[in-house]
């Protein structure tokens, strides 16, 4: 583990490699899960806000689903997430070349909302949870991500350098110039150790 101000960062962050590989795995974190994408309760009030404006961006049932479900709900644990078609795919999902896609990263970057998407998305396979005093910061190895991980081996590209966008945006630029000389540093103590 690493400590990044009041984050504890697991070293899956710093020691896998991983880039997204759609075309293998056809989108299936827009698609599978136990429930919808993690919300908090301003992206909650941000998707009720742009709700009008997502409606040409998405599909019948996705529509649908999410006019008897709203924008937002909240699941088993009480945790506000999006709401799902059939207890499976995003309500907010699109297909697109036989590929899930995020019907609102569609409609921002037609310029038609101010909203990404939620950061638990823009995040993953990253995940962020609230403990009473720090955030921890955690890799959630699936087996859908699986081309992900071996894109990002061919690659050799670092989870943490692949999801700069998101980190950024949810710890601030700071926060990830730390975890990058982290990284850094890592590598290269773990190089001197395998030459010695």
């Amino acid at each position: 583990m690493l400590q990044i101000e009041d984050t504890i960062v697991s070293l899956a962050i710093i020691e896998k490699k991983f880039s997204c590989d759609l075309k293998a795995c056809k989108g299936s974190c827009c698609r599978y899960g136990d429930t919808g994408a993690p919300l908090t309760a301003d992206e909650a009030a941000t998707l009720e806000r742009i709700w009008p404006e997502l409606w040409p961006y998405l599909r019948p049932e996705g529509i649908r689903a999410i006019e008897a479900q709203g924008t937002s709900l909240k699941d088993i644990e009480g945790e506000l997430v999006t709401p799902l078609v059939n207890n499976e795919e995003c309500a907010f999902a699109v297909m697109v070349d036989g590929i899930f896609r995020c019907g609102i990263e569609t409609a921002f970057n037609a310029g038609s909302v101010d909203f990404k998407k939620p950061l638990s998305c823009h995040l993953f396979p990253v995940r962020v949870r609230q403990c009473s005093s720090f955030k921890a910061v955690n890799y959630e190895e699936w087996a859908i991500c699986r081309p992900g991980v071996t894109a990002g081996v061919k690659q050799n590209s670092p989870l943490w350098a692949y999801l700069r966008e998101p980190l950024v945006r949810a710890f601030g630029k700071e926060w990830y110039d730390k975890l990058r000389w982290s990284a850094e540093e890592y590598s290269r103590n773990n190089v001197s150790r395998k030459r010695q």
